[in-house]
């Protein structure tokens, strides 16, 4: 099951900095490369610094005015008064904002081009999927949204069906209003209700404008769903879909702060079920987009114990060399980690859990449950829309 991957890396994105005290502390990206490094993956495969989006690639979804506000902020970040969302405490303005946010847009773009061009299967950019950035707003610690980029581009090549699967704690807003009206793409979202957590957006109810019915998904999570519950969601809902959309290549968005430990969410998954789902997304793109596979990072404010260790296993995976679950961190990494943050890193790469689901077809649903209630109210909202029952 697995092919030719591709990692992309430059290590100036580690530049994406909203200072001290913001929850997108870029050291979760340099002790990913790291771990990544230690475990022998960039052996196994290439490591590409493409170049950073251009102006024209990035109006493929963002606004010219919003564009050239990045770049006013970036040269001059105490301008920023919260006019485009920027100079906000989400997204605080630093210099060379723009440039650092074109580069990380620029390995997403790159590698859809990668995948869809043929050289090579799989192609992954952890430190992407900023997926609340607006065509015309910053939000959500996002300026320019790589995963919508990533998809847009793919559309300016040639292809006529895209599917992107967001399975981060927050809703994916930015990528479902950028293809709002478009049925090329579908776009499929699993996150904690949005009646407890931002964006407040993303309810089953919808699913995509006029002339594109049924291409925007939502799973709405209860607060509270671990690893159990979100498996039996994510296995109910988007294998049938992907299945009946046929995609030409998949774009999965993982998020890592659905985790138990994550400081801004109220999800209950384990590491081991974050590998499931990666595991599920990287099997569903060989059945149905012929291995094209462009996976992204995203959120994830546990920055140390679990985004460096969820990410190596999607990383692994690309490779097609996966990680058993049972395996230790290197000692190399864990002193690693104790020098640039003073905390002692993980021992061993995932919680140590088994994590199972009961099959929502085959085992029937429970009414009274909040997480069949949630599923079942996605699958009536999309299901028939696609040809399926819910």
């Amino acid at each position: 099951m697995s092919g030719r991957g591709q990692l992309m890396w430059d290590d100036a994105v580690t530049g994406y900095d909203f200072g001290p005290g913001h929850p997108m502390d870029p050291v979760r990206l340099s002790l990913t490369r790291s771990l990544v490094e230690a475990f022998g993956l960039t052996k196994r495969m290439p490591v590409v610094a493409a170049p950073a989006a251009g102006e024209s690639t990035l109006r493929l979804v963002h606004r010219p005015d919003y564009i050239e506000a990045v770049r006013r902020a970036s040269a001059d970040p105490a301008s920023a008064n919260g006019d485009f969302g920027l100079g906000t405490p989400d997204d605080p303005a630093f210099a060379g904002m723009h440039e650092v946010s074109a580069l990380i847009a620029g390995q997403s773009v790159g590698a859809a081009e990668a995948v869809w061009h043929g050289g090579v299967d799989h192609a992954v950019n952890f430190a992407g999927g900023l997926h609340h950035a607006m065509p015309g707003s910053a939000s959500g610690f996002c300026i320019y949204n790589d995963a919508a980029l990533a998809v847009a581009r793919l559309l300016e090549l040639g292809a006529e069906r895209i599917a992107y699967v967001d399975v981060d704690v927050h809703h994916g807003d930015g990528v479902q209003t950028a293809f709002w009206d478009d049925p090329r793409v579908l776009t499929i979202s699993l996150h904690e209700h949005p009646r407890t957590l931002f964006p407040q957006t993303g309810f089953p109810e919808e699913t995509g404008g006029e002339g594109a019915e049924g291409s925007a998904v939502n799973v709405a999570l209860p607060a509270g769903t671990g690893d159990e519950g979100w498996l039996r969601a994510f296995h109910a809902v988007v294998p049938d879909l992907i299945a009946a959309f046929r995609p030409q290549v998949l774009v999965t968005q993982h998020g890592a702060d659905t985790h138990f430990e994550d400081p801004l969410a109220h999800l209950a998954v384990s590491l081991d079920a974050q590998r499931a789902v990666a595991e599920a997304c990287h099997e569903l793109a060989h059945e149905h987009a012929d291995g094209r596979w462009v996976a992204l990072g995203g959120g994830g404010y546990a920055v140390v114990d679990v985004v460096p260790r969820s990410w190596t296993h999607l990383v692994a995976l690309v490779a097609g060399a996966p990680i058993p679950p049972e395996t230790q961190t290197p000692e190399d990494w864990r002193h690693e980690v104790y020098r640039r943050t003073r905390q002692g890193g993980p021992m061993r790469m995932t919680d140590g859990r088994r994590p199972s689901w009961r099959g929502f077809d085959d085992m029937g649903y429970d009414p009274a449950d909040r997480l069949d209630q949630a599923v079942l109210a996605t699958r009536r909202a999309v299901f028939p829309l696609h040809g399926l029952l819910p």
